[in-house]
């Protein structure tokens, strides 16, 4: 069984190429496949091998304090979902050119836990009685496998569409409490950062996206799949691929 994990956390990164060239040696001696994505503001890891490399490279790195608290969402599949290993040293570790939604500039913005948008969905409305809005923040080609039953959906193909896209829809969404989503956490956030600072004061950001909520509470609310870009395609609820060609 292979083990597949996303993991993200926005941090300085003074040595961005030294510290990508550190962790691809580290990942290719325990025969990781996957992406490893630095850049000043972060660290962005989609790796898959055996649970023992596994534990053994998120183990060391978070021996390092500037990723102590980064969380991991583990999923498992028979395939070997990557072809290759590969680093890449960017600007940015996802792409949204706006100075006012950038990590390391602004406090985090608020996020709800799973466990409390599973219990809005349910109830129709946050704890204040407002009624909650899903934001979904991924392109077209991932929305289509599945989201969260009503949510706002926005014909992008890229994460920069977002601002332009939106802008139509923020009159209507003054009376909500929005939550911002996306796969794993990390164009939420971003996006949630960029909201707020832009005057929407009423938008949250779903801690650990559609893989933290699934991981946590389930599939409560959503409808579908969660397209991921690998060879599993997109994952259920309950974390299995959509693609599973290799004989358990």
């Amino acid at each position: 069984m292979i083990v597949n994990t996303a993991a993200y956390h926005f941090v300085s990164i003074a040595d961005a190429e030294a510290l990508a060239a550190r962790l691809l040696e580290r990942a290719q001696a325990l025969e990781l496949r996957g992406t490893l994505l630095v850049a000043g503001e972060g660290i962005n890891l989609f790796l898959a091998g055996s649970a023992e490399s596994i534990d053994a490279f998120y183990g060391e790195l978070k021996d390092d304090a500037r990723f102590s608290d980064m969380r991991v969402k583990y999923s498992h599949s028979h395939m070997q979902p990557f072809a290759r290993l590969k680093a890449k040293v960017k600007q940015e570790i996802i792409s949204f050119r706006r100075d006012d939604g950038q990590p390391l500039d602004y406090p985090r913005a608020p996020a709800v836990a799973p466990a409390t948008l599973q219990r809005w969905l349910r109830q129709g409305h946050d704890d204040d009685g407002k009624r909650v809005v899903m934001l979904d923040t991924r392109n077209e080609q991932e929305f289509a496998h599945g989201t969260f039953a009503g949510a706002l959906t926005l014909p992008i193909a890229r994460f920069t569409d977002l601002p332009a896209a939106l802008e139509p829809h923020r009159a209507g969404l003054a009376d909500a409490t929005v939550v911002s989503f996306c796969t794993g956490g990390i164009r939420c956030e971003k996006a949630a950062l960029w909201m707020r600072n832009d005057g929407m004061d009423n938008v949250l950001q779903l801690d650990g996206g559609i893989l933290g909520y699934f991981e946590d509470v389930g599939g409560e609310g959503y409808e579908g799949r969660c397209f991921v870009f690998d060879e599993r395609v997109a994952l259920d609820p309950q974390l299995q691929p959509l693609v599973d060609a290799a004989t358990p």
